[in-house]
């Protein structure tokens, strides 16, 4: 592949420039049949790792070249291995397997389909020509430095073509602002019998973007690992709903002290309690799930979670926040 990657060799199948001669090594090998059937096989081009399958052909371990070449005749690859292994998933695009070099600051990657079963190698020879004399460099974190450099450049385009990608999704935080005033002037009359309450809207807003972002960053840095699957969508969504309740109950607790000490109304320390949990926890939600269900939809989240998540956490955090404030003072 050319030393800087365009936008459209980004965005094709790693299938493509996948190695495909590598050397499979028994799980049942020792390290003398191991070497002898390296010997026999000679395997081509330049050896960083070695890959350990079953009978069926999936991966079960990887095996640094140092470990082989120093390990006793007679010991089992099984004890030797690697077995929690980063893997780039078949369906990956280039710019996935590219994310996986500079996050993980590996040389190669087996790429495994979806029984894990071994289908191809990618190394860094793939990515960049300038690496052909990664055996007489010192060090090896420029080398991820010059991959995320032609990462960076092959994404990048034109100031037009960065426009183009990004405005769009940014009048989700026009339409999100616009809504919010919408929300804050139907409720009106819970202003006007509780004025206390504008003054918190800022802290409620605050700690609910904050988490969604928090979200949105940590889903975005799991997604390195692989495309995820709407099976494991719920799951996920589930543990950070969890996070966020008890994220949510703490701050709420925090600022209702504060709202109490300061105004002097439990009415309106319970409205500020309930806005910031509900607030916060469905923040965290929202957070998690959309960088998701972009990827599952096949666009880049990267772009477009943020201002997405941010206008949808605004609306949600003012429905709950005034919503309970008509329910409370619905009476008075």
């Amino acid at each position: 592949m050319a030393s800087s990657l365009t936008p459209d060799q980004l965005q094709e199948p790693v299938t493509n420039h996948m190695r495909r001669d590598f050397v499979r090594l028994g799980h049942h090998f020792t390290v003398a049949q191991a070497l002898g059937h390296l010997r026999r096989e000679q395997p081509p081009g330049r050896i960083i790792y070695f890959y350990v399958t079953d009978a069926d052909d999936r991966l079960v371990g990887v095996l640094p070249s140092r470990r082989l070449l120093l390990g006793a005749d007679d010991q089992k690859l099984t004890e030797l291995m690697v077995t929690k292994v980063i893997a780039i998933p078949h369906t990956a695009t280039v710019l996935e397997a590219c994310e996986f070099f500079t996050l993980h600051k590996l040389l190669a990657f087996p790429v495994l389909d979806a029984d894990r079963r071994l289908v191809g190698l990618v190394d860094v020879d793939l990515y960049t020509s300038e690496l052909t004399d990664l055996d007489r460099r010192e060090g090896n974190d420029d080398l991820f430095q010059l991959i995320g450099v032609h990462l960076t450049d092959g994404r990048n385009g034109s100031p037009l073509t960065s426009f183009r990608q990004r405005f769009p999704w940014l009048v989700a935080n026009i339409v999100g602002g616009v809504v919010a005033a919408f929300l804050t002037g139907m409720f009106e009359v819970e202003l006007q019998k509780l004025v206390a309450l504008a003054l918190f809207i800022p802290v409620v807003l605050a700690l609910a973007e904050s988490v969604s972002i928090q979200s949105v960053s940590l889903t975005l840095q799991a997604l390195h690992a692989g495309r995820p699957r709407w099976v494991e969508l719920l799951p996920k969504l589930g543990r950070e709903l969890l996070t966020g309740s008890m994220l949510g109950g703490a701050c709420g607790l925090v600022v209702a002290v504060v709202a109490l000490l300061w105004i002097g109304q439990g009415v309106v320390a319970g409205i500020v309690f309930g806005g910031i949990a509900a607030g916060v926890t469905a923040a965290a939600l929202i957070g998690a799930g959309i960088p998701n269900v972009l990827r599952l939809m096949q666009r880049d989240p990267k772009v477009a979670a943020g201002p997405i998540s941010l206008a949808a956490t605004d609306m949600v955090t003012l429905l709950a926040y005034f919503g309970l404030a008509r329910l409370l003072l619905s009476g008075s």
